[in-house]
């Protein structure tokens, strides 16, 4: 049985100087002629996660006997990831082959020499077909060329609790119509049930990308004259829906509505609010993934098999009910080649591997994705294996997804800034939009932005 080197995430910070002392780099050739290949994946405390690449592993290496693959899980938060994946990715002795790229990086990561274009390998992957244009275009860079393949997409809605609602006396099934709506249930929660927190908004710095994705874009893409760009693509500044935006942030947890700093300020936050409060019942109502029930499998590290009963979710609404009613905001992740791998092909034939039928079939259900092959998200055992399965797929027409665009990165950075800055009181939500307008056009260039409404 081959040997496996799982490192953590400890090794990636050291990759470089144990180059220096002979530790091995990426898709290291022996006079054999058998290879090893480098796989990178983020470890946040998702055992489904971490049991789907062990046994896409196991399989690759059966059907590949002279390819060893070296796993390496980077523990701590996806914030710690994408800087420890970029300081791996720095140097050729420690850049993975392979790598679990979040959509949203990878345009900027291929402009920076980070990725291998894929399309020669996937015109002659037959499974191609399986995947829709739109569902192409995540994995695209800037110049057209395609860098990652998606392994499932996901959308976010309010997640609530059934048993907290009845103890307060709002009646379920709950479906705010708009965001007064959202925060007069939050405060009658709290009136009603002073030993919970009412409602998880995340926002803040610590929780890094959770911040914009999970918390403020739900509200700003749900705003009236909302969205970061306009139909361009130019970047709107002095808009009034990103101050709405804010103000909503700035009313939880300014009424103590949300959680205090000591869970905001901790990397640990998401794994409280998922892991430990809502299968305790001490929140009542989260905006979060749909993938969240993962952490409370038959995998999971503490099951919570009754969810099923206890949780409810509804569309979040549009600001004042407006035309769609309802928003989402949907990412992903994919998986990538690195720009310096020595074994392109071993390296694709992993990732085709990984994101076969059956492979991906099983991510969606133990992890909670939405499928993005078209066979996987027909199959009447995905179906059957998610009771939530057809509500976010009814989010799917009136989501968006975060500007193509590699800048914003650096945008989502000044919304965290924002975030912070609101929910801890330094600033109001319209001094704190003014920062990041100045901020965004230093970014973007003046020429690149455009004013709201």
């Amino acid at each position: 049985m081959k040997n496996k080197r799982l490192i953590g995430a400890a090794a990636a910070v050291l990759a470089v100087s144990a180059a220096l002392t002979g530790c091995s780099g990426s898709s290291q050739s022996q006079a054999d002629g058998s290879k090893t290949i480098k796989v990178v994946y983020s470890d946040a405390n998702s055992a489904a996660l971490v049991s789907w690449f062990t046994e896409v592993t196991a399989e690759f290496e059966k059907s590949n006997p002279n390819i060893t693959v070296d796993l390496e899980p980077i523990k701590g938060a996806v914030s710690d990831y994408y800087t420890k994946l970029a300081l791996m990715n720095s140097n050729p002795s420690t850049a993975p082959d392979v790598i679990y790229e979040d959509s949203f990086q990878l345009k900027s990561d291929a402009e920076a020499g980070y990725l291998a274009p894929l399309d020669t390998n996937l015109a002659a992957w037959a499974d191609w077909s399986q995947y829709s244009d739109s569902v192409k275009q995540a994995g695209q860079g800037s110049d057209g060329k395609t860098y990652g393949v998606s392994v499932g997409t996901d959308a976010r809605a309010l997640w609530y609790n059934k048993d907290i609602f009845a103890k307060a006396g709002i009646s379920v099934p709950w479906q705010p119509k708009t965001w007064e709506d959202v925060l007069n249930a939050a405060r009658t929660i709290k009136a009603a049930v002073p030993d919970v927190t009412p409602m998880n908004v995340y926002s803040g710095a610590a929780i890094g990308e959770g911040a914009s994705t999970q918390g403020f874009l739900m509200l700003d893409y749900g705003a009236q004259n909302g969205g970061l760009t306009d139909s361009s693509g130019k970047w709107l500044t002095g808009s009034t829906g990103f101050v709405n935006s804010l103000d909503f942030i700035n009313t939880v947890y300014s009424e103590k509505l949300g959680y205090g700093p000591q869970v905001t300020s901790s990397t640990t936050y998401s794994t409280q609010v998922r892991t430990q409060d809502l299968p305790a019942g001490k929140l009542a109502i989260d905006l979060d993934g749909s993938y969240i029930p993962q952490n409370w499998g038959a995998t999971a590290a503490q099951p919570w098999p009754d969810w099923t009963n206890v949780m409810g979710v509804a569309a979040m609404p549009t600001e004042t009910g407006q035309a769609p009613a309802q928003n989402s905001i949907s990412g992903g992740w994919t998986l990538a080649v690195g720009a310096k791998t020595k074994a392109q092909d071993a390296a694709f034939s992993f990732i085709s591997t990984a994101l076969n039928k059956d492979n991906a079939q099983k991510l969606a259900i133990d992890y909670s994705l939405i499928p993005v092959r078209q066979d996987v998200s027909t199959d009447p055992a995905y179906l059957a294996s998610n009771q939530n399965a057809a509500f976010f797929a009814g989010l799917i027409p009136d989501t968006h997804f975060r500007p193509a665009t590699s800048q914003y990165s650096q945008v989502s950075n000044q919304i965290q800034v924002a975030t912070e800055a609101v929910m801890t009181g330094q600033q109001s939500p319209a001094d704190a939009a003014k920062a990041y307008d100045t901020a965004v056009t230093g970014i973007v260039g003046a020429d690149n932005t455009t004013t709201g409404k």
